[in-house]
This record gives C-alpha cells, structure tokens and sequence, in this order.
C-alpha cells in the first residue's frame, strides 16, 4: 500500500517504520503525503491503543529532509511545505492514543522534530540527534523551535539549533530529551515491552491524561488545572474507572474495554 512506510499491527499495538533506508529515511513529500495518508486511516481503528514509530535499517530513525528537495525551495514552497509537516507533527501529538519513537539511530532535522511530536522517546545507543538546518542557512520548521524549548529548556534548545551540533543518546538522556537508553539490538524489545504495558492500561484514561499533559504547556496554569479537573471527571463516569477500582479492591486484574 505503501512506497515509504511499513505498517503492522500487533493485537492493539501499531507499529510504523519509515522505510527510506538507502535515504537514511529522509523525509521526502512523498514519505510525508503517505504519512498524511496513514493518519486519516489509523484515526480510523478503535482497537488500536498505542502507535511505535521506528526507522528501517541499521543507521537512521530520520535523517533529516530529502536535500534534493530543498535546492529548488524559494520562500512559497518553504512556507507551503513548513506549514504541511507541522500540521502533519501536530496531527501526531495530539492523536488520541500515546506514540513512541523508538529512535534507531540518526534523529536529525525533520527527524528529530518527528521524535519531539512522539508522546514519549527512547532510544538505541546508537542514536545521535540535532538539529543542523542552520549549517544549510536555513532553520528548523517542522516545529522543532517550539518543542525542543519546552522539552529540554530554552538554552540547551537554543545550543542545539544555533550550533547545528549533534547530540549522542547519552546526553539527549541527560538533557532529558530522551526517556530511555537502550541496546541497540533490544531497542525494539523495550518499545514494544513499554507499549504493551501502557496499552494495558484503560484506555480512555490513557487518553485523557496525555491531552491533559499536552495541554500543560499550552496558556496558563488556572487553564491548565480546570482543564486536569474536567478531565478527570469525565473519567470518573466511565465502566473502566469503576472496573479499576473493584479488581484494585479485589486484588485482581482489570478487564478495560474503554468505555
């Protein structure tokens, strides 16, 4: 179905993989319409409860844009294509269920603001991340100016764009730009062992925390607690709520079908 993604389901667990590997999975507009595409149909699936995004081959998660793409970019196509993926990224920030990037190795330019859209990052030892479109005379416009300030803080943020230096696994943990550092060959393994734990968990409260979570870094914090507050109301009405109080009252498991 399609040229530059791979798409499997494991019982409720999707699992992406951008499939460029002789690109080092740049982001070509192609990868990106197909993206587009592959969010119109997984909206779609109301089974599915958490998404992993991975990189094919043994080099790079993303590594950036397709260059050949940027040489004929003037000011309307940069805009055009800028206001695309961020519309894309933000598509993915704010699905309903958690996204993990499961960062293989390079997480670069477009790359690394594709892992900031995840809702949670881990990574395999491998991995090096930046942001290099100034050493291009360009600058980052997938989003990345205003997610990487918000998640590691405005100077480590404005070090890595204004250098364009690269950041090995290591330190992206440090800064916390990361949430995890793993073995490379076990990268997959704990993506999917974190998967399946959150997917375990009843579903709509999943989704009412993330946008609770998304929502803190948005206006003010009187919002912010209303918001938490009517969230957590709403889940207070529903058959998991009352499911996970009586199987922690019975010392047993839950049973969550989101409702």
């Amino acid at each position: 179905m399609y040229k530059t993604l791979i798409y499997e389901k494991k019982d409720t667990i999707g699992v992406l993989t951008i499939n460029r590997p002789e690109k080092l999975n740049a982001l070509s507009n192609e990868l990106i319409d197909e993206l587009a595409q592959f969010l119109d149909e997984m909206e779609n699936d109301e089974e599915l409860r958490i998404l992993v995004i991975t990189g094919a081959g043994e080099k790079a998660f993303v590594a950036g844009a397709d260059i050949q793409e940027l040489v004929d970019r003037d000011a309307l196509l940069g805009r055009k294509v800028s206001r695309t993926r961020q519309e894309i990224f933000s598509r993915i920030e704010n699905l309903p269920i958690p996204v993990i990037a499961a960062v293989n190795g390079y997480a670069l330019g477009g790359g690394l603001e594709l892992a900031l859209a995840c809702s949670i990052r881990i990574c395999s030892d491998r991995a090096q991340f930046g942001a290099p479109e100034v050493k291009l005379g360009i600058i980052p416009g997938d989003g990345g100016t205003q997610r990487l300030p918000r998640l590691v803080g405005l100077g480590r943020a404005m070090e890595i764009v204004l250098t364009g230096d690269f950041i090995d696994a290591q330190e992206a943990y440090r800064i916390g730009l990361v949430n995890q550092v793993i073995s490379h060959d076990e990268l997959m393994e704990k993506a999917m062992a974190l998967a399946q734990k959150i997917a375990k968990r009843p579903p709509l409260a999943v989704r009412y925390a993330k946008e609770a979570v998304n929502r803190s870094q948005e206006g003010d914090a009187i919002s912010g607690y209303a918001l938490e507050s009517y969230l957590h109301a709403l889940t207070c009405t529903t058959e998991d709520k009352k499911e996970g109080v009586k199987a922690f009252l019975e010392k047993r498991k839950g049973t969550f079908k989101g409702k």
